[in-house]
């Protein structure tokens, strides 16, 4: 899929049945690779501690009938047939969610929002009766920043949870695979070999994420499936050779027996039991690359039943093997045939590697979403395929990743306080994604609240169980994802907090339009050949790092451009909407102001294809403008929705592009080359782009000596204006606040990627201005 033109295909075109099915078969190797491992370890972490199984069968049946449920009432029940319809243009997760009801209600914290984007073609906004309930939740959200803070906390608190199992998923996935070395090995041994194994499988994935996942994606489908039916034959065998009567358990009568036999002990195992359903967040948040129906045919068709009979057989084979001894561990491998262990031992091995490598391609995603939201600060993201869209590799934080990873499996060694703390991250980002969906069914659906009551209580009240059995297990290994949620949730916060009060600096201290007007044409400075481009937050007005910049240099380029490139709260924008172009005072200043809107999930431009479009379009808006309308987009009064919305190049355009090696016109002798540099030896030359007029009688004198000032400016080269931004605590600000923004910010700030790498700015183009921020 084209990483621009077919973002947002999904959602509209109609799929054959074949497509249906090819993406069904792709999904099992991306979505599934972690739900489909956990017959690894959930009967192992159950009966860890809190619970052993006697001469009766009771609690071996009592668990199996839980997991028979929770796999019913959760993963196929909630999320195949309910949460799946909750897309945002195509996409799932958290974001989605969040981005659904910001754009149903007003409650978004991002700066620079304009009714200009309520008009984009994915912003699809329905209307609310006045009467109905949701129409009176929708103006409570509204009304108090405070419940409109909670949301984004909320939306921010499953946002860490899905990092914390980026860490904790791929440690309990391939130990486990690996504890079936325990089986083959004396205890000594096993001992000593078990974590250096894990370790060095988790650095040889980790140190692989930068090829990218395409590249060996077409051995994930294969993996997987050939695990399903592995364990789905071991569970047949188990249940016809041990107990064909192991059915039984299927009945809810089970779980009552369980909890009244076993009690506290019982449910503080529901930890254990909790881990039967890791990864089915992953069918929700990775809906984008696949569709609903094929989700939905994978899991009720492939995954569902094998993981079902794989259960079985493992409490079939359980129950005919009553073994008290203390330190007997109670794993997959016990079920499996002695004969067919150490194959069954490699396919586990592999499919624990693309669980993880799901859940790690997960993070980067959500991680970019943030970032893209003003939540977190920049990184280099990398797009490691140009088909593939979401197939993405951010350095920085795989390796943070990694070493967290590593210390979770030296530190832990076994899977009991792994699965504790795996449990309470997953099911933190059920909870979460229960109460968003309540909100989204009133809001988005325009159901009535009753509905939405119901939804929340009978999920919430399943998953409120299996919290607070997990929460219980706080010192054996649950803390983990709280301390790395807290962790990234102080990163967040201070970085949104932060951006924020920025932005509100530069509204309160943005140029006044008189002053501009004051400095005539020439801006009272020599104006030199060539286009400058200033990037700002704002959306209006003219920024202060631009007066700065005045103050301070005698010139400035002839063509000068306000550019402010912003997210908004929807995953795409299709190409013909993403620039928004108007004037910035009279004509003859040549000032405009361009806005670049991107969705959450969008790929940004690089610098040459960047500079091109917005060039473009800079044309196509003088060109449309005409001579006559001569305040069409004109600032003065400050209203920043007075722009037009131009479209990317297409070759039935009057303003014709050529470049080096097209079909266009030749390029002239006084064109210039620009040089950028890039990774590797020697310079990259970039490639040369002008604009050629066409004859046209109909086209009047100044829009054509307009255009021309563009053509000439362009070939002179283009500067990129940035502001090097210290900011500060104002003097007799709270001790917190000065904290916050002058220790932690500052720490970020130094510390992450700049706005030029962010951008994809060249440096060799780069001009930076520095200004201190008293915020």
């Amino acid at each position: 899929m084209d990483i621009e033109g077919g973002l947002y295909a999904n959602s509209v075109k109609k799929e054959s049945w074949k497509t249906v099915l090819t993406l069904a078969y792709q999904s099992l190797g991306v979505v599934y690779g972690d739900l489909s491992t956990s017959p690894l370890y959930v009967y192992k972490s159950t009966f860890a501690e809190d619970i052993r199984h006697s001469e009766t069968n009771e609690e071996i049946y009592g668990v199996l009938s839980f997991v028979f449920w929770t796999l019913t009432l959760v993963p196929l029940l909630k999320y195949v047939f309910i949460v799946l319809k909750a897309d945002d243009n195509g996409e799932g997760g958290t974001f989605a969610l969040y981005s659904l009801l910001c754009r149903h209600a007003r409650v978004s914290f991002l700066p620079n929002c304009q009714v200009a984007d309520e008009a984009l073609s994915t912003y699809k906004k329905d209307s609310l009766p006045e009467t109905s309930i949701g129409s009176r939740v929708k103006l409570l959200l509204e009304k108090h920043k405070v419940l409109q803070r909670v949301l984004l906390i909320l939306a921010l608190i499953g946002t860490c949870m899905v990092i914390g199992d980026g860490v904790l998923t791929p440690a309990i996935s391939v130990f486990s695979a690996v504890s079936g070395l325990e089986l083959s090995m004396s205890k000594e041994h096993h001992k000593y070999a078990e974590v250096p194994i894990a370790c060095i499988i988790l650095v040889g994935l980790f140190a692989l994420q930068h090829y990218g996942t395409h590249r060996v994606g077409f051995m994930f489908a294969p993996i997987v499936i050939t695990w399903l039916l592995c364990i789905s034959i071991i569970g047949v065998y188990n249940i016809f050779h041990w107990n064909p009567h192991v059915y039984q358990a299927l009945s809810p009568y089970y779980m009552y027996k369980f909890l009244k036999k076993t009690q506290r002990g019982g449910w503080m195992s529901l930890g254990g039991i909790l881990l039967c359903i890791t990864g089915s967040e992953a069918m929700f948040a990775d809906l984008g690359h696949f569709s609903q129906l094929s989700i939905q045919i994978a899991f009720t068709f492939v995954v569902y039943p094998s993981l079902i009979l794989a259960y079985m057989g493992q409490a079939a084979y359980l129950s005919m093997h009553h073994v008290i001894e203390s330190h007997y561990h109670i794993g997959f491998y016990v079920s499996v045939p002695e004969k067919i262990r150490w194959p069954v031992l490699a396919i586990a091995i592999l499919a624990a590697v693309v669980g993880s490598q799901a859940i790690i391609t997960g993070t980067f995603s959500i991680i970019k979403q943030c970032s893209n939201m003003a939540c977190f600060p920049r990184v280099k993201i990398v797009h490691t395929s140009d088909k593939i869209h979401g197939q993405i590799y951010i350095p920085e934080i795989n390796w943070i990743l990694m070493l967290l990873c590593l210390a979770v499996t030296i530190g832990f060694r076994d899977t009991k306080r792994m699965g504790n703390a795996s449990g309470l991250a997953v099911i933190t980002v059920m909870l979460v994604t229960t109460c968003l969906m309540s909100l989204v069914i009133v809001l988005c659906w325009h159901k009535t609240i009753l509905l939405a009551i119901c939804f929340i209580f009978f999920f919430g009240s399943i998953e409120a169980l299996y919290f607070s059995a997990s929460l219980i297990k706080f010192r054996e290994g649950a803390w983990v994802p709280v301390a790395l949620s807290l962790a990234f949730m102080g990163v967040m916060l201070v970085w949104h907090y932060a951006t924020l009060k920025k932005y509100e600096f530069d509204m309160q201290n943005k140029v006044s339009m008189q002053w501009l007007l004051g400095l005539g044409p020439s801006l009272g400075i020599v104006r030199v050949p060539g286009i400058g481009l200033v990037h700002t937050e704002l959306v209006s007005g003219v920024p202060a790092i631009f007066s700065h910049f005045l103050a301070n240099l005698p010139a400035f380029h002839q063509v000068l451009v306000f550019v402010c490139v912003k997210s908004v709260p929807v995953p795409y924008v299709r190409p013909g909407e993403r620039f928004l172009v108007g004037r910035v005072g009279p004509k003859d200043y040549h000032l405009y102001r361009c806005i670049v809107r991107y969705g959450y999930l969008d790929a940004r431009k690089d610098d040459v294809e960047f500079e091109n479009e917005l060039v473009y379009s800079i044309a196509e808006f003088i060109r449309g403008s005409g001579g006559g309308l001569q305040n069409v987009g004109d600032e003065l009064g400050e209203n920043s929705d007075a722009m037009t919305v131009v479209g990317s190049p297409g070759p039935e355009s009057e303003i014709m592009r050529a470049c080096d090696g097209g079909s266009g016109p030749a390029e002239p002798t006084g064109s210039t080359e620009i040089w950028s540099p890039r990774l590797g030896p020697g310079p990259v030359p970039r490639k040369r782009v002008r604009f050629v007029l066409p004859e046209s009688p109909t086209m009047e004198a100044g829009v054509r000596a307009e255009l021309n000032e563009l053509m000439e400016a362009r070939e002179a080269g283009m500067a990129f204006i940035l502001g090097h931004s210290y900011v500060r605590a104002k003097p007799g600000s709270s001790l917190l606040k000065k904290v916050v923004i002058n220790v932690g910010y500052d720490f970020l700030r130094r510390n992450c990627r700049g706005p030029a790498a962010a951008l994809s700015i060249p440096h060799t183009s780069t001009l930076e201005v520095g200004m201190i921020y008293h915020v």
